[in-house]
């Protein structure tokens, strides 16, 4: 087994992109940022941990809705500065209650949208508002 580096965090100013991918069917769930200590607890863990940067702290996916990322495999990309979770995701990965982020498909030049995933869950009905 060859050795790979860690993510280079100093290359994002502290933050690198981490994609959250489907283990099952290869969907991408949704992008949030890692800071290095998610990194570290996303490895110790075994779950999925973000940075928050409007609540500029850790983010524990699933941690107030309970739609926890459980990581099977992790994979850095070439300049080491993004990163891929591949997960088994429990309920919504979106906040929106969609399986993904990635709902709204862009139907013209115009930037329209329509939404072309099922909602799972409505968000009122997930978390405490």
């Amino acid at each position: 087994m060859t050795e790979t580096p860690i993510p280079d965090f100093a290359s994002g100013g502290g933050l690198l992109p981490a994609i959250a991918q489907d283990a099952e069917n290869g969907q991408v769930l949704m992008l949030a940022w890692m800071n290095e200590e998610a990194w570290r607890e996303t490895l110790s863990s075994g779950r999925a941990v973000y940075f928050s940067r409007s609540r500029n702290r850790l983010w524990r996916k699933g941690e107030e809705s309970g739609h926890v990322q459980t990581v099977v495999e992790i994979r850095v990309d070439c300049d080491a500065d993004t990163i891929l979770l591949r997960v088994h995701q429990q309920g919504a990965a979106c906040h929106e209650g969609y399986a993904t982020c990635f709902f709204r498909k862009v139907e013209d030049a115009g930037g329209r949208t329509q939404i072309v995933e099922p909602l799972l869950k409505d968000p009122a009905e997930i978390y405490d508002r």
